[in-house]
């Protein structure tokens, strides 16, 4: 344990479970409702409210072997080519025969995907798929039917929820063994200030980080409160530098900054172009597959037209699709293309890049388990191994929902469960708070050094940037200048700046250039030195410890994830 704990007044009040679930996607409300099903005493937290994560936004579907012809080992095989040589082969094998099944009780539990007139689920294709896939709900609207289908099953569940809330820390007992969370209630919960859940199992679920940079897809809560959170409890993260770029994110200009429209992979798996503005197809002879290449090799045909061209963009055109379809199909992206000036029925789409997906995250075993014992981490926050360097298009929801299952039935298994009293840290150590006004410049580092495009030069200089940043809230805390205050922007924020800082160093290590980690200097990717993977933890003296796995294999987690209970003989 690192003893590391953000600046927070003692726990007010608490309450106790067996469980406590951090976030309210697919991942985290799936991994509730099967820990409540098993009977054991489950509280979902989330920091806004329940379906206020990132699962409602997710336009394309979720990807799964469930069409005729179609196979797991289909699945498996275009998941290993996406993730570029860093895939977790049995990992994903677990994902892609299990997913089928997955996703047919996700629809038991009532969650409603489009069908054709003979009853049978409608499945498209997204990049990197060789076959129609991917199931989709309301058109593009799949996240917010899987999200109103898990949020309902809760609520009528039962379950007890703490919405609008901030999950600060990890709590341990005298063994270092989870002892359960501290949380900040932000006004409209069920109460107010810092307090405790206590609990022998937490279940990090709190999506990615996407709010690390200047423009991305995520929503605002995505601050990558449950990998910093991790790091400060002494939880290994891996394979933080591949940040995902969709490909074709709604150019709103260059100085947007925030949550950016998402143009969904599945208007290309239908059928759309990626032109320059004079209508050159330029993906054509880049990939076998042109539009529907996997995204990284999207993202950096997009770019490197723009930098031919001197271009702030590229268009996506879809006209050809006609009215109707883009209203039946496609409703939501229709509706904010047009809400920013944009017919798609009449015009290409301004398309550019921008942050969409982590890959990497906190490092788990095949049943959830982190390196912190009692901690599991499932959906985006986690790093199961499954996406490698490269997600593979719809991956990600098929994913939570797998790894959640899978996740509470390690739980369940180990049933009574018991929690020790927490214990304060031997050494504790207080982070010095960032101020709110320094997330803009955190975003601006990070989009400019660590971006789509990344050299030594540039991360160097990031690092650094990032480091003058971590040293004026050091300076501030020792009276020199004007400390932040406690509070959820600060809390925020200095965990943007733990993210960054390791995501930075991460990709400063890793000299090659694989799935979506660019390196503008080191072009080729090296399969000798670097079909390995980079493990990183935070010390005590808040130093970085980076190093590099022997294979593509992860080592064990070595976690006995929650101590078993006397049972009566």
């Amino acid at each position: 344990m690192t003893g590391i704990r953000l600046n927070a007044s003692a726990p007010g009040w608490a309450i106790a479970a067996d469980v406590v679930v951090v976030g309210s996607g697919v991942a985290g409300l799936t991994a509730a409702l099967r820990c409540a099903a098993a009977g054991l005493s489950t509280v979902v937290v989330t920091k806004a409210r329940l379906d206020d994560g990132s699962t409602r936004w997710a336009q394309g579907g979720i990807a799964a072997a469930l069409g005729e012809g179609d196979t797991p080992d289909q699945h498996l095989d275009d998941t290993l080519v996406a993730g570029a040589g860093l895939c977790d082969e049995v990992a994903v094998r677990a994902l892609v025969t299990e997913g089928p099944d997955a996703v047919r009780r996700l629809i038991a539990t009532g969650a409603h995907f489009d069908t054709s007139a003979a009853g049978e689920i409608e499945l498209t294709r997204e990049g990197g798929h060789h076959r129609r896939r991917i199931a989709h709900a309301g058109g593009d609207a799949t996240g917010a039917e899987i999200s109103r289908a898990l949020v309902e099953a809760v609520r009528d569940g039962g379950l007890r929820t703490i919405e609008n809330a901030l999950v600060l820390d990890l709590l341990t007992d005298a063994e270092g063994r989870t002892a359960g969370v501290t949380l900040h209630v932000m006004g409209e919960g069920q109460h107010d200030g810092v307090g405790a859940v206590h609990a022998p199992a937490v279940v990090l679920a709190t999506g990615g980080m996407g709010q690390v940079f200047s423009a991305t897809t995520n929503p605002a809560v995505s601050t990558g409160d449950g990998v910093a959170l991790a790091l400060r409890a002494g939880a290994e993260v891996s394979d933080l530098e591949f940040v995902q770029f969709h490909p074709t994110v709604l150019f709103l200009g260059t100085d947007s900054e925030g949550q950016q429209p998402l143009v969904s992979e599945a208007v290309r798996g239908e059928g759309a172009h990626l032109v320059d503005a004079a209508g050159v197809r330029f993906m054509l002879g880049r990939h076998e597959l042109a539009e529907l290449a996997p995204r990284d090799i999207v993202a950096k045909g997009i770019m490197r037209r723009m930098q031919e061209q001197g271009a702030a963009h590229m268009y996506l055109d879809a006209r050809h699709f006609g009215a109707r379809m883009w209203e039946q199909r496609f409703p939501t992206i229709l509706a904010a293309c047009r809400v920013h000036g944009i017919d798609p029925v009449t015009e290409p789409i301004p398309v550019a890049p921008a942050a969409h997906y982590a890959s990497g995250g906190v490092r788990t075993d095949l049943r959830g388990r982190t390196t912190v014992p009692g901690l599991y981490a499932c959906g985006e926050v986690a790093c199961t191994g499954v996406h490698g360097a490269n997600r593979l298009a719809s991956n990600s929801l098929l994913e939570g929902l797998v790894f959640a299952e899978r996740i509470a039935a390690d739980i369940a298994s180990r049933a009574p469960l018991s929690a020790g009293e927490p214990a304060a840290p031997a050494s504790p150590s207080e982070l010095p708070l960032i101020a709110p006004e320094a997330r803009v410049e955190i975003q601006r580092i990070m989009s400019q050094g660590a971006g789509v495009l990344r050299s030594a030069a540039s991360l160097t200089g990031a690092a650094a940037a990032l480091e003058g940043v971590h040293r004026a809230a050091v300076e501030g805390q020792e009276g020199s200048a004007k400390a932040a205050e406690p509070g959820v922007e600060s809390w925020e924020t200095s965990n943007l700046l733990c993210v960054a800082r390791v995501l930075t160093a991460a990709a400063l290590a890793r000299e090659e250039t694989r799935g979506c980690h660019w390196r503008e200097d080191m072009p080729d990717r090296d399969d000798t030195s670097w079909r390995r993977h980079l493990v990183i933890r935070v010390e005590p003296d808040r130093s970085l410890v980076v190093r590099r796995t022997e294979s593509t294999a992860f080592p064990a987690t070595t976690a006995v994830t929650v101590p078993d209970a006397p049972r009566e003989q």
